[in-house]
C-alpha cells in the first residue's frame, strides 16, 4: 500500500525508530475483523424467547 508519506524523511525515520505502526494496527485490525467474522458465523446455542422461570430455590 502506498502512502502519501512514502516520499518524507521523516515519516522514514520514524518508521525506523518506531516500527511501522499503520501497517501493526492494519494487521491487528484485520486480525480482529476474521476473529470476529468467525464468532459471528459461528452456530449458536442461544435459544430466542422469554427468559425460563425460576422457583424461589433455584
Amino acid at each position: 500500500m502506498i502512502s502519501v508519506f512514502d516520499d518524507t524523511p521523516i515519516y522514514h525515520r520514524l518508521i525506523s525508530e518506531r516500527g511501522d505502526v499503520p501497517a501493526q494496527v492494519r494487521g491487528e485490525a484485520e486480525r480482529i475483523k476474521r476473529d470476529l467474522d468467525r464468532v459471528m458465523n459461528a452456530p449458536s446455542s442461544f435459544a430466542p424467547g422469554p427468559p425460563a422461570q425460576r422457583s424461589f430455590f433455584s
